[in-house]
């Protein structure tokens, strides 16, 4: 049974399933349905177990935790990150804007990474004041210096280094080996950073590594945490003057019901791993300050997709309920084969299995398969699972669908924090002569 001591915000209460005390009946009945609720109690603790095993961990050393937007880029989840003290990792022009929008104060807490940056990308960001781009490039470096000269102005960056880490988690977000297309290998990166010594629009200020997403141990990290090390030391030996490590982020969470998942464990876990490597890679040398940039272990378990089954059928021995969210609502299940848990809002007795399913027209629009779910009745509320990481963000208007609405809950209380797209929404950007 879902309980609170899961390590969701998510349990059984006399109303039903509920988020926090809300139930979620009465969130879907105000606000409808598709509807993504989020637990904001549930993502600061996240964010302070990981300060605190920081702070255990580290031996005294300057930290950041950058939240990854990418995994949730709601304007008031940043806007309430921020008031903690998070900076943000983005990957694009239009993640800056959403910082500047929710937490302009947080805007010399930037981390911007990604493959293609294009200039005007750059000159909103140096404008900005950004903390540090993440070069991925050397065709990138030399745009950076252009762009920071024309504007007069000196760009802080780290080379996002390939460690040719193996990670085992999915391949579509597995980017620390040397066939993947992020970063550079790091044997070449000493001379990049030369290169880069002589352009005076450009400081070096870090390294930065990041070897993706869904990882469960921690050799890893602590692997590529010490390569990164002991290359900062390199380039302060060089004359740099390297102020940060950027360790990325990439902690897994348990999607599955099975077992509880102890966030502050697995954060000192990690942070633990990292310490030792790093001393291991800088030795004596001067202490630098550490970025971190979580998403999903902040995010994930704090949501869920609430839905409503639209009705149920029967395709020979395959019994569907059919749910008013698709896959445009969330891409994981088709895009990765990702397992999220599914459970009745207000559950029956029985043991009645369903192919749980949505009305977009694709084969893959499906959310899970051979789920007990007792008996479903058309009309019935159904709750997808830590849907807060990458749901959202993912989500598109495929088969001209209206986006869902997102609430934010802490306690009893409930807050829309986006709106329902309309069919208006839909074609506000298009003409027709």
């Amino acid at each position: 049974m879902l309980n609170a001591q899961a390590g969701r915000p998510f349990s059984y209460k006399a109303e039903g399933l509920c988020c926090d005390q809300a139930p979620l009946a009465e969130l879907a009945q105000r606000w409808g349905t598709p509807l993504y609720v989020y637990s904001w109690p549930s993502i600061a603790g996240r964010f302070q177990a990981m300060q605190q095993a920081a702070e255990q961990h580290l031996d005294g050393a300057d930290f950041s935790l950058c939240f990854a937007v990418k995994a949730n880029s709601n304007l008031e989840i940043l806007r309430r990150l921020a008031a903690l003290g998070a900076g943000f990792d983005i990957v694009s022009g239009g993640e800056l804007e959403r910082v500047r929008l929710a937490a302009p104060e947080g805007l010399g807490r930037v981390v911007y990474s990604g493959v293609g940056k294009t200039a005007a990308e750059m000159d909103a960001a140096l404008r900005a004041d950004i903390l540090l781009f993440n070069v991925e490039s050397e065709a990138e470096l030399e745009l950076l210096a252009s762009r920071a000269k024309t504007l007069r102005q000196t760009a802080r960056f780290a080379l996002r280094v390939n460690p040719n880490v193996e990670a085992k988690t999915h391949p579509y977000i597995a980017t620390g080996l040397a066939r993947h297309k992020f970063g550079i290998p790091i044997s070449g990166a000493r001379a990049l950073y030369a290169k880069a010594r002589k352009l005076p629009s450009l400081r070096a200020a870090a390294v930065s590594v990041h070897i993706g997403s869904q990882i469960r141990e921690t050799a890893p990290f602590a692997s590529a945490v010490a390569q990164a090390a002991r290359l900062a030391m390199q380039l302060i030996r060089d004359g740099d003057a390297i102020q940060y490590i950027d360790a990325g982020g990439g902690l897994a969470v348990d999607y599955g019901l099975a077992r509880p998942f102890d966030a502050q464990k697995v954060a000192a876990r990690y942070m633990r791993a990292v310490a030792q490597a790093a001393l291991n890679g800088t030795g004596n040398g001067p202490p630098l300050h550490w970025l971190f940039e979580p998403g999903r272990f902040l995010a994930a378990h704090s949501g869920c997709l609430l839905c409503r089954v639209l009705l149920t059928k029967k395709n020979g021995r395959r019994n569907f309920a059919v749910v008013d969210a698709g896959m445009n609502d969330l891409l994981r299940p088709a895009l990765y084969g990702a397992r999220h848990a599914i459970v009745a809002v207000n559950p029956r007795n029985g043991r009645q299995r369903y192919d749980v399913v949505g009305p977009v027209c694709e084969t893959a629009d499906v959310f899970a398969s051979g789920v007990e779910l007792g008996t479903v009745q058309a009309g019935d509320l159904l709750a997808i699972l830590d849907t807060g990481a990458y749901g959202m963000t993912l989500a598109s208007n495929y088969n001209a669908r209206p986006r869902a609405a997102e609430v934010l809950v802490e306690g009893k209380r409930a807050k829309l924090v986006r709106r329902r797209e309309t069919a208006s929404d839909l074609v506000r950007a298009e003409m027709l002569d």
